[in-house]
């Protein structure tokens, strides 16, 4: 098959080819063999993995069509029912016309469950295939509508997760006192004074740490500030995976950062996401040599006595500690008003028995009282032929506290602060 003198059918069988070899022989052979076939062009191997083409081409960015003369594999995915089914290819030639100028990409995949997946841009000149790696490099390192999800050693787009952090609002956030006003504001400014920080040698990044028993309105907080920010999201579900080491993927975490700052990065749970064993890791990264310019760290934690003092307490890796405690009564009988306002007129509580109930809830979290709003108004839906939303409300009380195998809220949220 080698040679200088190659025919159409030498290009259709090049895939196959290289398919047949072994996963260290596929880049050199697939390069050199396309270095015979197009000895007048540039070919360019990319080894970037944030080479998404066929994004791409669907957001408009360049036209995309497979090579007819050549045998083009694509997989079907489910994408969900208000996408349906997208095609990707896995192993394809493609022809692709970008800013006017029409280029091949060849795309390989190889590989089991970690597969690699490798691209080779044939140009007019090596200036427009690099060109057109780095808009796409670019591109696909924007955080748009979605957001970007860490889990099991790989980002995912999520957009119905970004869909859900549009219906989190400052406005419905219940917290003590100005809490939640603090904590936007320090996040604001921040965002907001970059030429201050470098005005002045500061390094232009943030921490935040989330502190109280489960339940409080850590999350919640935490979604009304992304949605709030409009700033690109990275969460962090876990650093954990079968390929890399911890190490490896906390690297890969904060590299992907830099690339999307000015951004937020969430890391719920820190106390149980990062180990002993990465700590000194999640520390270099978090505040060593790299720089996190335009970064907002902010982490969560129920049991802030498990964190290491090297995270929890230097100002530099997390600047300030917000606590969430389980609501009083005032924030009770707050959050039951703001929840009871958004009932139609027939269902709504009178103020009387909004501070009776709140009274009868001490020591709920503010996800215990949102499970008695919550089951109350379907259980309302069923029988309000029946009986009114207090007394209705008063029951799924008496049942949320009685339920057998369960502790009361007032002593899971005591347990859960002397822990």
């Amino acid at each position: 098959m080698i040679g200088h003198d190659l025919t159409v059918m030498d290009q259709r069988e090049l895939i196959i080819e290289a398919l047949r070899r072994s996963a260290d022989e596929i880049p050199y052979f697939v390069a050199r063999e396309l270095a015979h076939l197009f000895a007048d062009k540039a070919v360019l191997y990319c080894g970037s993995e944030y080479l998404d083409i066929t994004a791409y081409a669907r957001a408009g960015l360049c036209e995309m069509v497979c090579e007819t003369r050549v045998f083009n594999q694509g997989e079907a995915r489910w994408k969900g029912r208000k996408k349906g089914i997208e095609h990707e290819p896995e192993n394809a030639w493609l022809n692709v016309m970008w800013n006017g100028h029409l280029l091949d990409v060849v795309l390989i995949s190889w590989g089991g469950v970690y597969s690699s997946r490798r691209h080779w841009i044939v140009a007019e000149t090596r200036e427009l295939a690099e060109g057109l790696m780095t808009a796409l490099c670019n591109w696909s390192n924007e955080v748009r509508s979605e957001v970007l999800v860490f889990q099991n050693g790989w980002w995912d787009r999520d957009e119905d997760l970004f869909e859900a952090l549009k219906m989190a609002s400052f406005d419905r956030l219940v917290l003590e006192g100005t809490l939640k006003h603090e904590i936007l504001d320090d996040l604001t400014r921040f965002f907001a004074a970059r030429e201050v920080y470098e005005r002045y040698s500061i390094p232009w990044k943030r921490g935040l740490l989330l502190t109280g028993p489960p339940g409080n309105g850590k999350t919640c907080t935490i979604k009304a500030l992304v949605n709030k920010l409009s700033r690109p999201c990275l969460y962090v579900k876990s650093v954990k995976s079968d390929d890399d080491s911890d190490d490896v993927n906390i690297r890969n975490i904060f590299a992907q950062a830099r690339r999307s700052a000015p951004c937020v990065v969430v890391l719920e749970d820190l106390d149980s996401l990062i180990e002993d064993s990465a700590k000194s890791a999640f520390l270099n990264e978090l505040d060593g040599f790299p720089t996190n310019t335009g970064i907002a760290v902010i982490g969560t934690t129920n049991h802030p006595e498990r964190l290491d003092p090297a995270i929890a307490d230097r100002p530099s890796r997390f600047d300030r500690k917000f606590h969430f405690g389980p609501p009083e009564h005032s924030l009770r009988v707050e959050f039951l008003s703001v929840w009871n306002a958004e009932l139609e007129s027939t269902a709504r509580l009178p103020a009387v028995s909004i501070a009776n109930i709140a009274r009868q809830t001490e020591g709920f979290s503010f996800a215990y009282l949102r499970e008695l709003c919550t089951s109350s108004l379907v259980r309302w839906m069923v029988e309000q032929k029946h009986d009114g939303m207090d007394n209705v409300m008063l029951t799924m009380l008496a049942t949320q506290k009685g339920q057998p195998g369960t502790r009361s809220p007032k002593a899971e949220s005591t347990a859960a602060a002397n822990a």
